[in-house]
């Protein structure tokens, strides 16, 4: 264990200053085995420090690299995490909440590809919660990106949880990696298909999920005339804890490019505005032709950081999500981040391009 007195300290409350510094930061900790010291934690937030989705985080990691936590509890705005050495097998991670299942795995998967052997990781909370992917965003958008850098995942998902009860839980199994493969996500092709899902749990009538799939398939329709669009009505059954109901709809295109718009009901908001919502923000994020939504852009930097060599992704603009991960994975790593701005004659498209000499982290233990 390093003494204390190396830690990397890190200001939780810079740019975007939310919960994905936390993760980035506890994750790169886990792996360099450096310690860090986090604070001013979500400081600009209505409930500032710790909530019960980051607090489970940080202990999943802390559990995952045998480390020690300090200042982990609710409301805490100053932690610190001293790494120890990464542990394969069984790991549980609980909010308790309807914290996001997603937003666990997002701190917990670039640790566990470290490990000695592979992990399972049993993540209990909302798997279709706000403010967080949904876990058929990771599953359909992020896992087939994350193969690329030779990421290997399984998700299992044993029970949906919707807010506010959450009561999902999802079983993840990751394989180890030597190292991870650059990647590069240039050229977008054309948009090949377009499918998705909307569901109903609980006591809500299955007629909402048909009216959001079929706003979302005119609002698409509108813009996008020569694809079939097939958006499943579902009404989730015995896998399900809790009332929701949502919609997420993704777009592949002819590189293996993969986007997605989604949106989850609120009380007293009708179907049809849901159902467009999410339609739009899949045209949103396929229009500007860049490789990778605006949700994905954020999630790939840690992996692109890591990655022995040079990755070059194509983006729409540059979310502040993604310009926090950078700062993090610059200072937590020797990655080297450029972004480049593209202006296209041909169109009025701006896109960029997110460069990064990557650190080339390796597994001791392989």
């Amino acid at each position: 264990m390093k003494m204390d007195s190396t830690a990397v300290e890190i200001d939780g409350s810079v740019m975007e200053g939310g919960g994905q510094i936390l993760r980035v930061s506890a994750a790169l900790s886990c792996i360099s085995g450096s310690s860090i010291k986090i604070m001013k934690i979500r400081a600009g937030r209505s409930t500032p420090g710790l909530r019960p989705q980051h607090l489970s985080g940080l202990q999943l990691v802390s559990d995952l690299c045998s480390g020690s936590l300090q200042g982990a509890t609710i409301g805490s705005t100053d932690i610190s995490l001293t790494p120890g050495k990464i542990r394969s097998g069984n790991h549980t991670a609980d909010t308790q909440t309807a914290g996001s299942v997603c937003l666990l795995l997002q701190v917990a998967l670039p640790c566990a590809l470290f490990a000695d052997a592979s992990s399972q990781l049993c993540l209990k909370g909302g798997t279709n919660a706000e403010m967080a992917p949904q876990i058929d965003y990771t599953i359909k958008v992020l896992k087939p990106i994350l193969e690329k850098f030779g990421v290997n995942f399984d998700c299992d998902i044993r029970m949906r949880g919707y807010y506010p009860k959450g009561g999902g839980e999802v079983l993840v199994t990751v394989n180890p990696v030597k190292e991870l493969q650059p990647i590069t996500m240039m050229e977008r092709g054309n948009i090949t298909k377009i499918y998705g899902r909307a569901f109903v749990a609980g006591v809500l009538p299955f007629k909402l999920a048909k009216d959001m799939s079929a706003a979302a398939v005119r609002t698409i329709r509108k813009e996008i005339k020569d694809l079939y669009i097939n958006i499943q009505a579902l009404q989730e059954k015995e896998k399900a804890c809790g009332s929701g109901n949502g919609i997420i709809i993704i777009a592949e295109s002819s590189t293996g490019c993969v986007f997605a718009g989604s949106a989850l009901g609120k009380k007293g908001v009708y179907a049809d505005k849901i159902g467009i919502e999410a339609a739009e923000m899949l045209l949103r994020n396929i229009r500007h032709n860049g490789c990778v939504d605006e949700f994905l852009q954020d999630q790939l930097i840690i992996f692109m950081a890591l990655a022995k060599g040079r990755s070059r992704i194509r983006t729409g603009a540059v979310t502040l999500h993604t310009q926090t991960a950078i700062h993090i994975a610059e200072q937590l790593t020797q990655a080297k981040f450029t972004i480049t701005k593209c202006e296209d004659e041909l169109s009025s498209n701006v896109t960029f391009i997110i460069e990064c000499e990557g650190s080339g982290a390796t597994n001791p233990h392989l």
